[in-house]
């Protein structure tokens, strides 16, 4: 699979691995429409790059921006936008936490995307959609509990949709992108041995082009093949 001329769709573009993903497809020839929650975050963007500006937790705004591109030619998504909070609600002190907002941006946004956007990149031959999901998909840890379960369910949802895909005979890739620890914003101060953002991303669109239905990136190649043989041992792992 080729990029150029593609017009494709990246959440969460406004830093990290979805600005790389979004510099790396501009450099590719590829059409980007890049999303974010402020217009200000996408400061920098390639020139080529439409910016698209949309808060993910809110259903009115997300409804709005779905009825804007089923109207359009859309080659590609990647639902890479994602937060993580950390929350201890075993302790009795733990300090109030905004479950839901964690929940939509993670899971609920690239439902719907996925949901309004699949007829529309039913209509090119060659289109693919991409989650983002995480080795935290497979085993959790303890530190961010509601992180770990809305990967967990994002992953287990593009298994079905693919599925639905494939039955329908849709020219869809589906893809799960089972995303290793990347140096961004979202894991300062945690970790060892990230990968870099353009690293991560570069992943991602060889794991497109390649025509795959999951892409394990970095050290999740690893990963896959202990939770094969041992998921105790993953769990293990990734506890923290």
């Amino acid at each position: 699979m080729r990029f150029d001329g593609k017009r494709i769709l990246v959440t969460g573009a406004s830093r990290g691995i979805g600005r790389a993903l979004a510099e790396l497809l501009s450099a590719e020839g590829a059409e980007v429409l890049a999303l974010a929650r402020s217009a200000e975050a996408l400061g920098g963007m390639p020139d080529s790059a439409e910016q698209l500006v949309c808060d993910l937790a809110d259903s009115s705004a997300r409804a709005a921006l779905i009825a804007q591109l089923q109207g359009q030619r859309l080659n590609g998504v990647v639902n890479n936008a994602g937060i993580q909070v950390t929350a201890d609600f075993a302790k009795a002190e733990a300090a109030p936490v905004d479950i839901e907002r964690e929940l939509s941006v993670n899971l609920a946004a690239p439902m719907y995307l996925a949901a309004g956007l699949m007829p529309v990149l039913a209509r090119t031959p060659g289109s693919f959609l991409v989650n983002v999901t995480s080795g935290l998909a497979l085993a959790p840890k303890r530190q961010a509990p509601v992180y770990c379960a809305s990967k967990a369910g994002l992953r287990s949802f593009t298994r079905a949709l693919r599925y639905q895909a494939d039955d329908a005979g849709l020219p869809v890739q589906v893809t799960d992108c089972v995303m290793a620890l990347t140096d961004t914003e979202m894991t300062t101060g945690r970790g060892r041995g990230k990968l870099s953002a353009a690293e991560a991303a570069s992943a991602l669109l060889a794991g497109i082009a390649g025509g795959k239905d999951e892409i394990w990136v970095g050290r999740m190649k690893l990963l896959r093949l202990i939770h094969r043989l041992s998921p105790r041992l993953a769990q293990r792992i990734l506890r923290g």
